[in-house]
């Protein structure tokens, strides 16, 4: 059976939040809602006034982990000072999950990680919303829904031992660390797998919600981060991460804006793509989909 992708073409926070309400689930209690609150000097991080309404009708708080790279979100003060002044915490609390600690869960199959690490906080939320600005990423080729839910949910530690593979859970050593383009891009499938069996196993669900606008070949998290390349596509939202990422991916590929043939380039350079089939194999979700129009 194909999963279920709905998808309205403007983005507005009124289409927004009835894209969250057509997927029909009730998230209950405390909600974290997983968005990137941008590198300093970045321009494509998802803005408060578009997300704020939905945040605030669901009482939802921002949650977020520090980076394992130098900058100015690697430790929780000075993440919480880029978080106001990308206007977060106006409309809502921010909470660096990573702040006070963090812990490990297994990594249950996969070839690169025995376990993940998350911030500490992550056990008090009831739920979860995974949602996405959809872009490119200089080490990932692109990032959604999987890379939110794999590098953006991980606590620094936990970021540099997905980005060494398993190697080490030092934030110096991980970018020194030796490995195959590929291993990279399946330790990101292998520790978003892990969140899923977690919060399966503790009976908290997460939808995920992908924005595609300000398309730049990098990241959020790049405080050099590049202008967008091809024009706004609109917002997807699944309960499936895979289908949600195979139609963002979908989408680019079947664009006509000349623009796309960058993002392409970025994605393919990266082997980005491989990680929805390898998330597949790990039983995250399925590539076949049903796009259902708002």
């Amino acid at each position: 059976m194909n999963s279920k992708v709905f998808f309205t073409k403007d983005i507005t926070p009124e289409n927004l939040i009835k894209i969250y309400e057509a997927l029909g689930t009730e998230l209950p209690g405390k909600i974290g809602i997983k968005v990137s609150t941008g590198e300093a000097g970045a321009k494509g991080y998802l803005k408060a006034e578009l997300i704020a309404p939905l945040v605030q009708k669901l009482k939802g708080t921002i949650v977020e982990c520090n980076t394992a790279y130098p900058g100015e979100r690697n430790k929780a003060e000075d993440h919480l000072k880029v978080a106001a002044e990308h206007g977060f915490t106006s409309f809502a609390e921010v909470d660096i999950m990573d702040a006070d600690g963090e812990f490990k869960i297994p990594v249950k199959q996969g070839k690169h990680l025995e376990y993940d690490i998350l911030g500490e906080h992550f056990n008090d939320y009831d739920s979860f919303i995974n949602l996405a600005h959809g872009k490119g990423h200089a080490m990932g080729g692109f990032g959604a829904n999987l890379k939110n839910q794999s590098i953006g949910f991980a606590s620094r530690k936990g970021k540099a031992y997905i980005h060494s593979c398993g190697k080490t859970e030092s934030p110096k050593l991980c970018w020194i660390s030796k490995h195959e383009q590929i291993d990279f891009i399946e330790s990101m499938a292998e520790s978003a797998t892990a969140v899923a069996d977690y919060l399966k196993e503790k009976n908290k669900p997460i939808v995920y919600i992908t924005v595609m606008n300000a398309l730049s070949i990098d990241c959020d998290c790049d405080s050099r981060q590049g202008d967008p390349v091809m024009s706004d596509l609109g917002i997807i939202a699944s309960l499936d991460p895979v289908a949600n990422d195979q139609a963002f991916i979908d989408m680019i590929w079947d664009s006509k804006d000349p623009g796309a043939t960058a993002l392409k380039e970025r994605i393919d350079s990266r082997l980005g793509r491989e990680i929805l089939p390898y998330a597949e194999s790990l039983g995250l979700g399925s590539r076949k989909y049903e796009l259902v129009k708002l």
